[in-house]
């Protein structure tokens, strides 16, 4: 477990949940990335990265989660986000990545994506 606020990993009928708490930066985006990028060369198919107690979100977690989802793409796995709050779904609106990442408004819509 990654003790910078990674509140629970599960799996659900196959799926991988990454559930993240408080603020994702310059300081904690690197081991977030690292165990995205674990998981995907785990061979980790479908992941979701539960951002619903998240609290802030830098460019470096932005950076981060876009990284981590092209790697899974390359290793033709599938990784979705969970933004339920215009807070943490903000900048990625801002920054136009919406049309790049697959993002649901709960955890039961994005565990249903991969039904």
């Amino acid at each position: 477990m990654i003790d910078f606020g990674l509140v629970d990993e599960a799996v659900d009928d196959g799926t991988h949940v990454v559930s993240l708490r408080g603020e994702i930066d310059a300081s904690t985006a690197p081991r977030l990335g690292s165990r995205l990028f674990g998981l995907a060369d785990e061979g980790k198919r479908a992941v979701v990265v539960d951002l619903s107690e998240v609290t802030f979100m830098d460019s470096t977690g932005i950076g981060v989660l876009l990284n981590a989802l092209n790697h899974f793409t390359a290793r033709h796995g599938e990784m979705v986000l969970v933004c339920p709050t215009e807070r943490v779904l903000r900048p990625f609106q801002i920054t136009g990545l919406t049309g790049h990442l697959t993002i649901y408004d709960s955890r039961e819509k994005a565990l249903g994506c991969f039904a």
